[in-house]
């Protein structure tokens, strides 16, 4: 990848997702699925019947293996992203790099056997760059590697449906506020896991054991995991209220020689996490809250988080509008040296949650963003957003993505962090083909001023395209 460009890439996937767009849509629209963030979870064995098979390369998203079972076939397909970004002061400018421009170029290439309507074999490899990017780290680029292989199996009876799956995965729960996939970033979090899930009826009862990939990104084939870091959850969800979700999950997060600003060492972290989402009569909302506790080193842990998205639809209105309300809070550590670590940590964190900027973290926290979003067209999504921030203690650090403390900030300075703006629309220009563009402008508050820091801004411009 290279040598690639992404401008002749990015061009073929105009043209491809065009004449997907230019199918007769009636034809096809029972039996293609949609493409999905998770590759692995797509079902082409509506294309068994070869009349079906009307897009270009449709032999190739579905590939009999044994002419006696249609759901046994073989399945190729790519994903390709590619996003410009701006920032003018990473981390505010404080500590680290200058301002910079480059390209995240994101290509995976991935085979999906289905040997039967039980068993499945997944194995995705990707080639992550930046070219441009001043200072590469683990998140920016990941060379030829594997990102993906597991072995998954699943069977529905009449008490319900059993599914597990040993090997290289992902995981994402809710809004991904603390476990996600890592979408925002270039180089997206994986996990060798072993991983079992029941669902039957209203419930659904699902646990794992992992060690989270570790990325390298100096040669081919380098990542590694180890027991060094490990991550493990037994979770309970139960629709309630007809189609609302109310969840559960107990967390154990190690890692060995972890470092915080008043604590060192091994850290054993205990996670309980409990969450309410759902809709009615226009509005939505998803409320989350997690308590940690455990030990790093010799001190203990007590730290906790809560998060809160809420809207209404004024489904009369041209364009849909929705008004949200985002509210979050998250721990900070109220006194140095006491032998009580109260830092919460964010875990795994989506990017996407706060901006795709950076300069919020899920530590130390307190954040309230008004939103409105409107449909102005088919398949257009714009939205406009006012972000709040504050520190739940004075005593610990300002932290920006993914739980970095901004130098010069801990202990000084008010609670008042800063505000920001945010723009950003999304439109779908076809089937697999989707683009975004998204801005934020971050008024630093006097804190990080005296600090030395500035304030930011933001620009990503983002093409999306899954075959």
């Amino acid at each position: 990848m290279s040598g690639t460009r992404p401008g002749v890439v990015v061009a073929l996937c105009v043209l491809l997702g065009a004449g997907a767009r230019a199918e007769d849509a009636t034809s096809d629209a029972v039996t293609r699925p949609a493409t999905k963030t998770n590759r692995w979870a797509e079902d082409w064995s509506g294309l068994a019947d070869p009349a079906k098979r009307i897009q270009p390369f449709d032999d190739l998203k579905y590939i009999p293996l044994f002419a006696a079972d249609p759901k046994s076939y073989l399945s190729l397909g790519l994903t390709l992203r590619e996003r410009f970004e701006s920032n003018r002061t990473p981390a505010f400018g404080i500590g680290g790099p200058r301002g910079d421009a480059y390209l995240l170029q994101r290509l995976q290439i991935h085979l999906d056997a289905h040997l039967d309507e039980n068993w499945q074999i997944f194995a995705q490899i990707e080639d992550v760059r930046a070219p441009g990017k001043r200072v590469i780290t683990s998140v920016d680029e990941n060379i030829l590697d594997l990102r993906l292989a597991f072995l998954s199996y699943s069977r529905t009876a009449e008490a319900g449906t059993f599914k597990a799956r040993v090997g290289r995965q992902d995981f994402a729960f809710d809004l991904q506020r603390f476990v996600s996939s890592r979408d925002g970033p270039n180089v997206r979090q994986s996990f060798d896991a072993l991983w079992a899930d029941w669902e039957s009826g209203p419930w659904r009862v699902l646990g794992f054991v992992s060690q989270p990939v570790q990325y390298r990104f100096n040669e081919p084939f380098d990542d590694i995991s180890t027991n060094a870091f490990a991550f493990s959850t037994l979770r309970v969800e139960r629709k309630v209220f007809g189609d609302q979700e109310l969840s559960a999950y107990w967390g154990l997060y190690e890692r060995d020689g972890a470092r915080f600003l008043d604590a060192t060492g091994n850290e054993s972290r205990h996670v309980l996490d409990i969450r309410y989402a759902g809709s009615a009569d226009g509005f939505d909302w998803d409320l989350e809250a997690m308590g940690q506790f455990g030990r790093v080193g010799r001190d203990d842990i007590a730290a906790w988080a809560v998060g809160s998205r809420v809207g209404y639809t004024l489904a009369d209105l041209p364009w849909l509008p929705r008004l949200g309300l985002q509210g979050d809070a998250a721990s900070g550590d109220r006194r140095r040296d006491d032998g009580v670590l109260g830092t919460f940590n964010p875990l795994f964190p989506n990017g996407y949650y706060f901006t795709l900027a950076g300069y919020t973290s899920y530590a130390n926290l307190l954040h309230l963003k008004p939103s409105l979003t409107v449909h102005p067209a088919a398949g257009l999504a714009v939205s406009a957003a006012l972000g709040l921030q504050w520190r739940q203690t004075t005593s610990d650090a300002i932290y920006v993505q993914p739980s970095n403390p901004v130098p010069g900030t801990a202990g000084r300075g008010h609670l008042w962090s800063g505000a920001y703006g945010q723009l950003r629309a999304d439109y779908v220009f076809a089937p697999g083909l989707t683009g975004a563009v998204e801005a934020v402008r971050f008024a630093a508050g006097d804190t990080i001023r005296r600090a030395g820091g500035k304030d930011g801004t933001y620009l990503g411009v983002e093409l999306r395209y899954a075959w």
